[in-house]
């Protein structure tokens, strides 16, 4: 069967069987490795890496007044290389916010990637902006980041104004002034989808040295998003995203959850995609329901899993891990704000080794390595 999707005016089209995309499965474990990136090591010996502080201050603009602005949680990371350090630009949640807190990004430094030095203030927030109306007062979550060839760094993260979350954009050159660009999906067919929930955005890069480039395939710019299904976008400018959609107007998605699998309820992109000579691997986390999935584990787990996409057709699934290579087992991933979670978001390569950095329990933040 053949399927057109829209994008911008132009016809995309893949082959496909029902509704979902060419999928090559592999049942042997061993086979998994020739494409898989791992295993990585949890570090025990200093994890969690980063927890929260009662002590940090930040006057919020909107609030107008002085809030412990990370005095609950912090947790779902995005990881940079810039120079010899690795930056966190991570999730944190005062405990005033009626949404469980109001969430806001700040930034962290290491010199080793283990040990992290914050910055006091968080450097993106609700304030009284263009965008208050989409992030108060759930406020800016989730960051993921890339950078363009002139050093551009670009921000895919999360608005919430207690209904709706919406993915949005920002930019900076130096990672600690971010400038807000807006609804990622707000001029995409006429504003279609600037009320739609969304979240979670994994451009598609490629590793040079030890930065993470954004990389046009086909002219364009590609981005996986959603926390249902892995969606599928595409932009000119890394700003203005277009969703792909088939020929009944419904979004097109590369996969989604599978019965009888640790990924049965729902599918998330995790850190930005990356572009090898094999084909694009995604890491992505995803969430388990007991009574239709993986019975092993705990009922709402979130585990990760690997997925390999065609370079020459992003939206095309080549490849997928039968098995979780990542799963909450350390004290700090069972317990928390939310049980049970290993959130993967941030993913660098740093002094010959990759560096992942996640989410515990929706409460803190671990790192873990890989060697090859």
């Amino acid at each position: 069967m053949v399927c057109y999707f829209k994008n911008k005016g132009i016809f995309l089209w893949i082959t496909f069987c029902g509704l979902t995309l060419l999928m090559v499965s592999c049942s042997d474990h061993r086979q998994e490795q020739n494409w898989t990136l791992e295993p990585f090591i949890k570090q025990d010996g200093i994890n969690p890496c980063l927890v929260n502080s009662g002590e940090l201050t930040f006057y919020c603009p909107v609030r107008n007044e002085l809030v412990f602005w990370e005095e609950k949680d912090v947790f779902n990371p995005a990881a940079v290389v810039r120079g010899d350090k690795i930056y966190l630009l991570y999730r944190a949640e005062d405990s005033i916010g009626k949404f469980n807190g109001t969430s806001r990004i700040g930034i962290a430094e290491s010199l080793d990637g283990k040990t992290f030095i914050k910055h006091p203030h968080p450097v993106l927030y609700p304030d009284n902006d263009f965008m208050k109306a989409y992030e108060w007062e759930g406020g800016c979550e989730d960051p993921r980041v890339v950078e363009d060839e002139n050093g551009i760094y670009y921000m895919t993260y999360t608005t919430y104004d207690g209904k709706t979350a919406r993915l949005c954009v920002a930019t900076s050159n130096d990672l600690f002034q971010w400038e807000k660009r807006g609804l990622a999906f707000g001029n995409a067919y006429e504003g279609k989808y600037r009320d739609t929930w969304s979240k979670s955005g994994s451009i598609v890069c490629t590793l040079e040295n030890s930065r993470l480039i954004a990389t046009k395939i086909n002219g364009r710019y590609w981005m996986y998003w959603g926390d249902t299904n892995i969606f599928i976008a595409t932009s000119d400018n890394l700003i203005d995203w277009y969703p792909l959609e088939m020929e009944n107007g419904e979004l097109a998605h590369a996969f989604g959850p599978r019965k009888n699998y640790f990924d049965s309820e729902l599918v998330e992109p995790g850190p930005p995609a990356l572009l090898r000579e094999d084909g694009i691997l995604l890491i992505y986390n995803s969430k388990n329901n007991s009574n239709t999935g993986d019975a092993t584990l705990p009922n709402g787990t979130y585990a990760a899993g690997q997925a390999l996409l065609n370079p020459a057709n992003p939206g095309q699934l080549l490849n997928r891990t039968e098995h979780y290579f990542f799963y909450p087992e350390r004290e700090y991933e069972i317990t928390g704000q939310v049980n049970n979670v290993c959130f993967l978001e941030g993913l660098v390569y740093f002094n010959n080794r990759w560096f992942l950095y996640y989410g515990t329990a929706d409460s803190k933040i671990a790192v873990a390595i890989c060697n090859i």
